[in-house]
């Protein structure tokens, strides 16, 4: 694929002239042309260990970076950090770029570009003393120049940019937060302009000459435009000093610079357990990096979905969902890192749980900002429950901890609304519907045993938590299992009901442009493991058995690179049938847009798979998650089903890409595996209702 700015680059030719060259005034055009944030299928993510440098930047599968974000991981202040090449009589080949680790054990990544007669390398890290992207550059070929062309989105919004340039430096800002664009040699000549109007690259695609040298630009979607060396090293501050940090960073060196962020990577991966023999010692490692470069620095314990906007979300301003805190993907991270050895980072994850983002009223919001302010108004019992079971998992019996478990638990036994009271959820783990729904019902009762264990550890009387539990696991396949489904002659699990009468017709409309009026009995969902992964069934269930071929066949997909799962019958989470992006408001029944398959559900089959004592099976399922890497070895939320058939089966989408959920989970069922058991399931449930 060859994305605009691409064209227009490649199309460019630029002789470079001495100094930073003639300008031409204030730009014209504002406030130019908002652009989405770029494709969310990342080939890394590019952070430092340190607190210090509050910056990230994340590597574009097609070349250059992606959103850069500052001063938290909660939102970008760039959207884009791109690189030309053109010859000096307009032609030029476009060229796709690979991406590849410049130090398999730390988070700096080396980008290879190539095109006839040319070729650039460009490798970044960010500078663990300030708030600096270092891009190192090399462009090798005669008769060839090199430019940068950055697009801010300064404050975590894409207009409102104003831009100058500043003797040898490209400075942006809006409000209070700002950056600096620098380069050793120095850049050779800048303008900063409006977005598809008076930008460099519109210049570059209209002659194949750099003639705009704009010295400012006023509040709008501004791109800057710089030309550089062949050789060149870039430094992108940003702070109220941006200028200074960007120079100070500069004059460090890329080498040095590099060498300690590497350090820090190292340290961290040398005081985690080492990789288990089950896993890709290389896919294992980073993981473990993805998840603890998702956690924000200002607000510890504060780990985002994914640091990407997929599909129409790219247009949020400021950034969507992905880059917001979700109690469930929190519980699901900081259980790897128990696993992985990083008890510090699960302990900080509770304490942001309990202690920021739990509401006065013992409930968690749907999502958050990192700094703990709720977005989404929705409502999911299973984000109420899990920090219950975390804090179990973590040992945390403390009285400040009961206190949040308390609060926690006794909102989950004194729920209701709209008529249905608790295990029922006003929306289960895949966001669009309420009901019954195994998984959360799961969650629930495993929350409120591990909340008895807890209260007995204080002294409290925790029996009417156990009763409660007690009465949902009697009652929960009454809720939840069909024996007059189309799948199978015998019982198997939905994916939830409406009404808590599995046996009757209820219909619900799916969401996501699925089908209208569904009988709830033609839907189901591989969720319902849940209940065996957290000790509430026991894995040879017949119930459970029998719903795991209904899965199979229904949500099953068979790819090259292994089986997947889509994640419930007739979801539309993805993709258009053509590959193009999914959109908001799609109207029901439309089947405009269609869920692919999830490699996190991989891991989870493989966790059912150890309870029911195939560690072979589950080592199957380890390598498949494997096999979905992208480039950079990040993992996606979706891979390809066989729509549409131009794109290969079972590889990346244009999904959220890395999700922190999919790396926790190749982590988790890694040692699971080595250990040929689920080392996260709650013991007080499983000796409960297993033993």
């Amino acid at each position: 694929m060859a994305y605009p700015w691409m064209v227009a680059a490649l199309l460019a030719g630029f002789l470079a002239p001495t100094g930073l060259g003639p300008v031409a005034g204030a730009a014209p055009g504002a406030p130019g042309v908002d652009e989405q944030y770029l494709p969310a299928d990342k080939a890394g993510l590019v952070t430092s260990r340190t607190t210090t440098s509050k910056v990230w930047a994340t590597v574009q599968r097609e070349g250059g970076l992606g959103e850069i974000f500052y001063p938290t991981i909660g939102g970008p202040s760039a959207r884009a950090l791109r690189f030309v090449v053109a010859d000096r009589h307009g032609h030029a080949t476009i060229a796709r770029a690979t991406a590849t680790f410049a130090d398999d054990r730390s988070l700096s990544f080396r980008q290879t570009f190539a095109g006839a007669g040319w070729r650039l390398t460009a490798s970044y890290v960010t500078d663990p003393a300030r708030d600096t992207v270092l891009v190192s550059l090399a462009l090798d070929g005669r008769g060839f120049d090199l430019f940068a062309v950055y697009d801010p989105a300064l404050g975590n919004s894409r207009g409102g940019d104003s831009g100058s340039t500043a003797g040898d430096a490209l400075l942006a800002s809006d409000g209070s937060v700002s950056s600096a664009l620098v380069a050793s040699p120095p850049i050779r000549a800048a303008s900063s302009g409006f977005a598809g109007v008076s930008d460099g690259l519109t210049d570059l695609l209209a002659d194949g000459r750099m003639d705009w040298h704009y010295s400012s630009a006023t509040a709008g979607n501004l791109v800057q435009t710089a030309a550089l060396a062949p050789r060149a090293t870039l430094a992108l501050g940003f702070g109220p000093a941006a200028i200074a940090t960007a120079t100070s960073s500069l004059r460090r060196g890329f080498g040095r610079v590099s060498q300690d962020f590497s350090y820090g990577w190292k340290h961290y991966l040398a005081g985690l357990r080492q990789p288990p023999a089950s896993a890709s010692a290389g896919l294992y490692r980073t993981s473990a990096m993805v998840l603890a470069a998702s956690e924000d620095k200002t607000h510890p314990g504060a780990y985002v979905a994914a640091p990407a906007s997929p599909w129409a979300f790219g247009r949020d301003d400021p950034s969507g969902p992905y880059h917001l805190v979700w109690s469930r993907d929190l519980y699901q991270i900081a259980t790897a890192l128990i696993a992985a050895g990083d008890r510090a980072g699960a302990t900080r994850a509770l304490d942001f749980l309990f202690e920021v983002q739990q509401k006065p009223d013992g409930s968690f919001p749907q999502n958050s900002q990192v700094d703990g302010t709720p977005v989404w108004g929705g409502l999911q019992l299973d984000e109420v429950a899990l920090p219950i079971v975390l804090a179990y998992q973590l040992g945390r019996t403390d009285a400040a901890t009961w206190e949040h478990v308390r609060r926690a638990a006794d909102f989950l036994v004194g729920f209701s609304q709209d008529g249905f009271a608790a295990p029922w959820t006003p929306q289960e783990r895949w966001e669009n519907q309420s009901g019954y729904s195994p998984a959360t019902i799961a969650a629930e009762i495993s929350g409120l045993v591990c909340a008895a264990a807890i209260a007995s550890a204080n002294g409290a009387d925790g029996s009417h938590y156990l009763a409660v539990a007690d009465e949902w696991r009697a009652k929960v396949k009454q809720w939840t299992v069909t024996s007059s489904g189309p799948y199978a002659s015998k019982p198997y699990f939905l994916r939830l009901t409406k009404d808590g009468n599995p046996n009757a017709g209820t219909t619900y409309n799916i969401g996501d442009s699925g089908p209208a009026n569904v009988d709830q009995r033609r839907v189901v969902d591989p969720s319902f493991l849940e209940l065996v992964r957290l000790g509430v069934l026991p894995a040879n269930d017949p119930d459970v058995r029998t719903t795991l071929q209904v899965i199979d066949a229904q949500l099953g997909v068979a790819t090259p690179n292994g089986f997947f799962w889509h994640r419930a019958s007739f979801d539309g989470y993805g993709e258009k049938a053509d590959g193009s992006a999914w959109d908001y408001g799609l109207p029901d029944g439309s089947l405009i847009t269609r869920g692919r398959a999830w490699p996190l559900l991989n891991g989870e089959r493989g966790e059912y798979l150890l309870a029911l004592g195939s560690r072979s099976g589950a080592r199957t399922q380890l390598a498949t998650i494997a096999r979905a890497t992208g480039p950079g070895r990040m993992l996606p939320e979706q891979v390809w089903d066989q729509y549409p058939p131009a794109i290969a089966p079972g590889t990346p989408t244009f999904s959220a890409t890395p999700l922190a959920w999919t790396h926790a989970q190749y982590i988790r069922l890694a040692w699971n595996v080595q250990q040929g058991r689920v080392t996260e399931q709650p013991a007080v449930v499983a000796q409960r209702y297993l033993h």
